[in-house]
């Protein structure tokens, strides 16, 4: 299984009045991470747009278990749980540099779709389906 690592600096905007990263700011680090997962293996979310492969969020979930703060560089931890040809599950666990404990878990699950219905991707489009296979 492969694991990408995703390291952010968090941005003094991303913060509320109390300088913790706020709440939905976790899922642009999600989708930021997954985006770095996906070009790791060598495919560009823009490239596999190109190829009429879409990957909308069909669920989504985050645990915040300690606080991420202002100037905090974060790692990501992401890797696939799920892959089904047709869904897709990522996970994640953020932690802060240096630290082990995690901050923060969570996972999304995607749909494979061609911008207007779902498709079955090792139908679709075979070599796509083995590189994200690959990661797994």
């Amino acid at each position: 299984m492969f694991v990408n690592n995703c390291k952010i600096r968090t941005r003094y905007e991303e913060t509320d009045q109390m300088g913790v990263i706020y709440y939905g700011n976790y899922y642009r680090y999600f989708e930021v991470a997954r985006t770095e997962w996906l070009r790791k293996l060598g495919l560009s979310c823009r490239d596999m747009e190109d190829m009429g492969i879409y990957l909308p969020v069909v669920e989504s979930y985050c645990k915040y278990i300690h606080s991420v703060n202002y100037d905090d560089v974060i790692t990501i931890k992401t890797w696939v749980s799920k892959f089904t040809g047709v869904r897709i599950k990522f996970e994640y666990n953020v932690l802060r540099e240096g630290e082990d404990d995690v901050l923060a878990k969570g996972f999304t699950t995607m749909a494979l779709t061609n911008g207007e219905k779902a498709i079955n991707l090792k139908r679709h489009n075979r070599k796509v389906y083995d590189i994200i296979k690959s990661g797994i």
